[in-house]
């Protein structure tokens, strides 16, 4: 299994070699750092990858995380299931990839703050004649009466509230380009988030 952390460019559009063109996204990978190795048979139980990514000041890092980095002051420090025997202090980057290779892109989503059910839910709203006046873009009635739930609101009906800054997952993602020399490579279609955005990038199993 392959993985690396990346940060979201933006979007661009690919040729492929019939001339069609595909929409893609365009992921800065920094090189990864291994910084602990999990085994099944060891203490923790199961087998993973802990890497640590970019730096920042070391003031901002607890001693507990320096002690366990041996000193380096990472950024940002990930964990990944992986089987594949590595050292520790080995580097991660984007060349592990390679063009049709499947990834799935994990990351959150654009904060939008609070919505509602309309731009949330995707409600149509009031009818915008027939006696209208402030209410197209309401909720509605969400006790139900006799009918539903009794009368009371019933757990997780879909109302108003925060929205975005969820973690996404987007699946079947097929790596368009990989430029070792600029550390950037290009999935197919759109991923979670902003530019800047920090994401996962790992490789599908095979039957999954």
């Amino acid at each position: 299994m392959k993985f690396i952390l990346a940060t979201k460019v933006g979007m661009t559009r690919i040729y492929g070699e019939d001339g069609r063109a595909h929409a893609g996204t365009v992921l800065a990978a920094d090189s990864v750092i291994v910084t602990q190795v999990k085994t099944a048979k060891g203490k923790d139980g199961y087998a993973a990858l802990q890497v640590g990514s970019g730096t920042r000041k070391t003031k901002n890092i607890s001693k507990a995380v320096l002690g366990h980095t041996k000193g380096k002051a990472y950024k940002t420090i990930r964990e990944f299931k992986a089987i594949e025997p590595v050292e520790v202090g080995s580097t991660i980057d984007v060349g592990t990839f390679a063009v049709g290779d499947m990834v799935r892109v994990s990351g959150l989503t654009k904060g939008k703050g609070f919505a509602g059910v309309v731009k949330r839910h995707g409600f149509h709203g009031g009818p915008r004649t027939h006696g209208q006046k402030h209410s197209e873009r309401e909720a509605g009635s969400i006790g139900g009466g006799g009918g539903r739930a009794g009368g009371r609101v019933a757990k997780g009906i879909r109302m108003a509230g925060r929205m975005g800054g969820e973690r996404v997952t987007v699946m079947n993602l097929k790596v368009l380009v990989v430029d070792p020399a600029t550390g950037e490579m290009v999935v197919s279609g759109a991923v979670p988030g902003r530019r800047g955005t920090l994401l996962e990038v790992v490789t599908m199993q095979k039957n999954g």
